[in-house]
């Protein structure tokens, strides 16, 4: 049976953490509470709430608190400083701004950033300039406009709870909102250009599992973006092989133009399903995750395992500092799997680990709870949601138990079109789970802080 669990910010916890912020003179304070699964710590620096993971030790439970800031209520109402030169349309994307400040949400910002933040923030962005095309014609900003809306966006975003941080979290610029190198950015001239017909056909209604391997939106995309991309080039053609780096980046400057203009022909809500399920396909081809030096596993495991325990503890300690990044899909941790296995295998470690060591694909992201469990967030687009009274919370599935499939020597490269495995997309409806205490718990805690003031006193 399916199990999800949702990360909750509780007003218990905030009002907790500022009674325990009155305990502290010094510069920062902890509490261990091991008796209740896990560690809550209080510090004044920014990563804090990061699980403390020893080189050889199994990890803590995850348990993000602060969001954005123990005294701060979950909506925040700050007026943002506009620029008030910024020609997009952010009435057409109210909703859209909502949902992107709460995917993006301060502290959670880093971790969903892969996953659910970033590319919720390029499609807004994408969507506001398309929106906005109805009525400037133009689908693009100018460099000067460009950096005020860009501004802007921010200053909304961060006003409504999103990270301050956004533009080095998602690598966003200024260009971005530009034409960049594609040669066209007039609605007109690429209207003529482009068989909007065909495009419009192949994206109306994508299929986000589909889409990835049959690839009927993106093919449209592409070839639409060729023909933007060849005006006014002296090449006969940008097909083929042999593209040169310029030509193929002109292509995908053109293909965000051609994104705009769908984003344009649908309502926003529509164009954000397009957009993610696009962005999608791309976000789980790839292993996110960093891989460390691993020397140590290579001492414990290479040239034949002759201390079992040795290589298991050299494996656990190595894949705990995987589990400090960030969440991940479960098709992420798919291709994670593969491409550590495929690390060790060129360390001389050719028996398969992940058996023997029982890694399992949800060990490749962030744990959580009390059980320490690695959450695997859905690989279907997912956002992240906010209650005033409950807080921030996002599904994980805690019981895709799915052992980490070890690559045999013939085995090609593992395809999320072609799994052997069966991943769930979407967690299946089943009973919630739950990572923060209870408020029997969270009554209890404070009874006991209040004991211990007294004993001070």
């Amino acid at each position: 049976m399916k199990e999800r669990v949702f990360f909750k910010l509780t007003v218990n916890i905030s009002l907790l953490q500022v009674f325990m912020l009155s305990l502290c003179v010094h510069e920062s304070c902890s509490i261990d509470m091991n008796n209740l699964g896990g560690p809550l710590l209080v510090d004044k620096q920014a990563d804090a709430f990061l699980p403390k993971i020893s080189p050889i030790g199994a990890p803590q439970p995850f348990l993000p608190l602060l969001a954005p800031s123990p005294l701060a209520p979950f909506t925040n109402a700050s007026v943002p400083k506009l620029s008030g030169l910024c020609t997009l349309n952010f009435t057409a994307a109210e909703s859209l701004m909502s949902v992107t400040s709460i995917d993006c949400w301060s502290t959670f910002a880093p971790l969903l950033a892969n996953v659910i933040c970033c590319p919720q923030l390029e499609a807004t962005l994408t969507i506001l300039i398309g929106q906005t095309s109805k009525y400037t014609d133009v689908l693009a900003l100018n460099g000067t406009l460009a950096k005020d809306c860009l501004s802007d966006v921010e200053q909304i975003l961060v006003g409504q709870g999103a990270s301050n941080t956004l533009r080095q979290i998602c690598a966003i610029r200024s260009s971005n909102l530009t034409e960049a190198s594609c040669p066209v950015k007039g609605v007109n001239e690429f209207l003529s250009t482009v068989d909007t017909p065909k495009v419009l056909a192949a994206c109306e209604k994508i299929d986000p599992v589909k889409e990835c391997c049959e690839q009927t939106c993106q093919n449209a995309i592409s070839e639409a973006a060729t023909k933007l991309a060849s005006k006014g080039s002296d090449l006969l053609s940008l097909d083929g092989p042999n593209i040169l780096p310029e030509h193929s980046t002109r292509i995908d400057d053109c293909k965000s133009i051609v994104m705009r203009w769908l984003a344009s022909k649908f309502d926003p809500s529509h164009a954000k399903k397009v957009l993610r399920g696009l962005s999608n396909c791309n976000i789980n081809k790839v292993c996110p995750l960093v891989f460390p030096n691993m020397r140590h596993v290579s001492k414990g495991c290479g040239n034949g395992i002759s201390n079992k325990t040795a290589c298991c503890d050299a494996m656990e300690s190595y894949v705990s500092h995987l589990q400090k990044q960030s969440f991940i899909t479960n098709l992420q941790a798919l291709d994670c799997a593969a491409k550590l296995a495929m690390k060790l295998k060129r360390s001389n470690i050719t028996q398969d680990v992940y058996s023997l060591c029982h890694i399992s694909l949800r060990d490749f992201s962030l744990q959580v709870g009390n059980e320490e469990v690695g959450c695997l967030l859905p690989s279907l687009p997912s956002d992240a949601t906010l209650d005033v009274t409950s807080g921030i919370s996002f599904v994980c599935d805690l019981n895709d138990n799915i052992a980490a499939p070890w690559p045999s020597t013939s085995q090609v490269a593992s395809s999320s079109c072609n799994k052997s495995i069966n991943i769930p997309a979407l967690p299946a409806a089943a009973s919630v789970q739950s990572c923060l205490y209870s408020d029997n718990v969270m009554i209890f805690l404070l009874l006991a802080l209040s004991m211990v003031l007294m004993m001070l006193l």
